[in-house]
């Protein structure tokens, strides 16, 4: 017996009638089974127990859809999931959330960035073989073939002194502070330092952590690092 993929039954019509919004993220649920990431954190994370066992990998990317939609927390991604059923056929509750993300120590945290890094691998690959090639940076009108150019910088997230790793900020608010990287040729966050409120803008640990991390996930096509 064969299974039907999620997106299947999917369909696009220009009518204008049953118009539902932020139908933009099935593109990208679609883009993380096609390029192989949700297998892959599904084989990097432990496998969950019990007869109803959820496929990690799966949580992981509808959680990540449920981000891009507006969920602020495990609860409303799970109540997004349910509302917005035509794009989360199988719905994750937010207990199988929770545990997924609570099997995210150090050993599989470390699989899971090698796994970010292969697969980001193969869509640089796909993004070369494009008509306009890999998107390098250009300065003064002279294409930097093989640069990549990253921006490492933190950011203050207000929330409520609830949230595990709150603290005061610097401007007086209260949340976090965390410490992220981001590639200029291709806009993608690479990585992120999950800091509490009161951490040092200029921390150099955090930034040498940060930056470690980046280049791990920095490979150019022939399968050596570019730095």
């Amino acid at each position: 017996m064969q299974a039907t993929e999620w997106d299947r039954r999917l369909v696009v019509r220009a009518d204008g009638k049953n118009l539902v919004g932020h139908a933009g993220v099935v593109l990208l649920h679609r883009i993380a089974d096609r390029v192989g990431l949700t297998r892959a954190l599904a084989a990097a994370l432990p496998r969950g127990v019990g007869p109803g066992w959820r496929d990690r990998g799966m949580a992981l990317v509808q959680l990540a859809c449920a981000i891009v939609l507006g969920a602020r927390n495990v609860l409303q991604a799970e109540q997004l999931q349910q509302h917005w059923r035509p794009f989360f056929p199988r719905p994750v509750s937010d207990s199988t959330l929770w545990r997924t993300l609570e099997a995210i120590d150090g050993p599989v945290g470390a699989r899971v960035e090698r796994v970010r890094a292969v697969i980001r691998r193969g869509v640089w690959t796909l993004l070369a073989l494009r008509p306009g090639g890999f998107p390098w940076i250009s300065v003064c009108g002279r294409t930097l073939t093989n640069w990549y150019v990253l921006d490492l910088d933190a950011t203050l997230v207000t929330c409520t002194s609830k949230k595990d790793g709150a603290a005061g900020t610097f401007k007086g608010g209260y949340g976090h502070h965390p410490l992220g990287a981001w590639l200029a040729n291709t806009r993608e966050c690479v990585t992120m330092l999950l800091r509490p409120g009161n951490a040092a803008s200029n921390d150099v640990a955090d930034h040498k952590t940060v930056l470690a991390a980046a280049l791990r996930q920095l490979r150019c096509r022939c399968g050596r690092s570019c730095w």
